[in-house]
C-alpha cells in the first residue's frame, strides 16, 4: 500500500468512526426519548430510530447523487458512519431499494427474508446463550 493509499484509508476509517459515534449517541437519545414518551410493549424508540435512519440514508445518498458539493467523504461519514451507528436498518432498506430498482426480485426476496429470519434467529440464539 502506498503512503497516499494508506492516508486515504486512515481518513476513511476516521470519517466512519466520527459518524458512527454521532449516530450511536443519537440512536441512544432517540430510543430513550420515545420509549419514555410512549410506554408500550412495542419498541417505539427503536422503531422510530430505524425508520428515521432509513429516511436519512435516503437523503444522504440522494444528495450525494444530486449535488456536487456532497463529497464522497461526507457520504462516507453520514451514510456509512452516522446511519450505520444510528441504525443498520437504513442500509438494509437502501440496498433493497436498489435491488428493486434493478428488478432483481430474486435477490431482494432472499435478502429480505434471509435477513429477517437470520436476524431474529441470531437474536434468539444470543438470548438463549445468555441463559445457559
Amino acid at each position: 500500500m502506498t503512503p497516499v493509499q494508506s492516508h486515504n484509508m486512515n481518513r476513511s476509517f476516521l470519517l466512519v468512526a466520527i459518524g458512527g459515534l454521532a449516530g450511536s449517541v443519537c440512536r441512544f437519545i432517540t430510543a430513550s426519548y420515545f420509549t419514555k414518551l410512549i410506554p408500550s410493549d412495542f419498541p417505539y424508540g427503536t422503531f422510530i430510530a430505524n425508520v428515521a435512519g432509513c429516511l436519512l440514508i435516503g437523503l444522504f445518498y440522494g444528495m450525494s447523487e444530486r449535488f456536487a458539493w456532497f463529497s464522497p467523504g461526507w457520504r462516507l461519514m453520514l451514510a456509512t458512519g452516522f446511519c450505520g451507528g444510528f441504525t443498520t436498518f437504513s442500509s438494509f432498506s437502501y440496498e433493497n431499494i436498489k435491488l428493486l430498482q434493478a428488478a432483481d426480485y430474486r435477490t431482494f426476496g432472499i435478502y429480505t427474508l434471509g435477513s429477517l429470519f437470520a436476524g431474529l434467529s441470531a437474536a434468539f440464539i444470543g438470548i438463549i446463550l445468555t441463559k445457559i
